[in-house]
């Protein structure tokens, strides 16, 4: 039995599109309507019909809702209590990446200078084979935030294959392995790299070693980083990065020469008020360094450039394990928020769905015991 249920209200309470969730988790048999949009003060619309079954699946159906919500609610809650270290992990570590980058390109520019002094690591080259470390996430229900940077690493592998340019990739994290092994026949995989619950530098120093050895050995002419960069706890753009060779200009550059450093950044608090979950919101100028050509080294400028390289490495790649590992609490966080307003929306239709047939049911017993009784007189 379909039951149709409608809503009076001036402002749209109810999204068909927001049920996709919660209704595949479910396995809820939920149809689309089209809304029909008026000016009138007093505006019908029809709310997706729920195909009804007798009370006692109703019953069952919004007990299963339930449950789905505290699970929902729960992995919301945990991924807001990540995300606060993960954003202030990711904040502390982007101006010491990028002042690093700007002290290296002022110590290579005037060690060349004088001394011409090779730095291998700021090579260029034809570009004739590319590496791609691709960093997804570990875990998924965390809306589209894995599809968004495989999909960008498929482009790019596209368009340096219509280049001509060869590539191979470092797959980071669970998502993107089980994607990248099921498409080993068509995309060279150099090394999967499992992740962890948090980025550290030992994991970042193991994807460092790796790329060095690459690009150092003239495997690969030029090492690309995709990862997902964290903007706010609504937004997160996936970027790739020329991690090798070093930029010329002093900054972090994308593959198109825009830069991907911040002149601001947004510290976000998760805090509480009259029992809501709500954020609050800093602005964090960053300060920029400048450096003058007028450096003297004690040592050797080749012993320092060694020992700055791999810190430059290691200091990029941990970077952008934070902006990716940030994005990905803050999409499970979005997720899980509408995921559990589907699942109040969902149980607050079905409940309406059992009373009326629980009140269709008592009328139809009442106009039986009724007829029962004109039928003895």
């Amino acid at each position: 039995m379909a039951s149709s249920i409608w809503i009076s209200s001036k402002n749209p309470i109810f999204d068909s599109s927001s049920l996709s969730f919660t209704s595949q988790l479910l396995q809820f048999p939920i149809s689309n309507t089209n809304l029909t949009n008026t000016n009138s003060p007093c505006q019908f619309r029809k709310v997706p019909s729920i195909h009804c079954g007798n009370i006692r699946e109703l019953r069952e159906r919004i007990e299963t809702v339930k449950n789905t919500q505290k699970v929902t609610e729960a992995m919301k809650l945990v991924a807001a209590a990540k995300i606060r270290r993960a954003q202030e992990a990711v904040i502390s570590s982007r101006p010491f990446a990028e002042t690093l980058v700007d002290m290296l390109y002022n110590i290579t520019k005037q060690v060349q200078f004088e001394d011409d002094v090779e730095i291998p690591l700021m090579n260029i080259r034809p570009v004739k084979k590319v590496a791609l470390v691709v960093i997804t996430g570990e875990r998924g229900l965390c809306g589209g935030f894995n599809n968004g940077i495989l999909k960008k690493a498929e482009t790019r592998i596209q368009e340096l294959k219509n280049l001509g340019i060869e590539c191979s990739v470092i797959s980071v994290g669970k998502k993107g392995n089980a994607y990248f092994r099921r498409r080993r026949d068509k995309i060279f995989v150099d090394r999967f790299v499992e992740g962890e619950s948090f980025p550290t530098t030992k994991k970042a120093q193991v994807i460092a070693d790796n790329v060095f050895s690459l690009f150092v050995s003239e495997e690969v002419d030029k090492v690309e980083l995709l990862y997902t960069k964290f903007v706010s706890l609504i937004k997160s753009d996936p970027v790739i990065h020329t991690l090798l060779p070093i930029s010329s200009k002093g900054e972090v550059l994308d593959v198109n020469g825009k830069s991907v450093d911040v002149d601001e950044d947004e510290f976000f608090r998760l805090t509480t008020k009259e029992g809501k979950l709500i954020v609050e919101r800093d602005h964090l100028r960053v300060k920029r360094g400048n450096y003058l050509c007028n450096l003297e080294f004690e040592q050797d400028p080749a012993q320092i450039l060694d020992a700055l390289m791999p810190l430059y490495l290691n200091s990029q790649i941990l970077r952008a394990l934070r902006e990716s590992f940030a994005s990905e609490l803050a999409a499970r966080m979005n997720a899980m928020s509408n995921a559990t307003d589907n699942a109040v929306e969902l149980k607050r239709n079905l409940s309406i769905a059992y009373s009326r047939e629980r009140q269709a049911k008592i009328t139809g017993e009442i106009l039986e015991i009724v007829a029962g009784a004109d039928a003895l007189t």
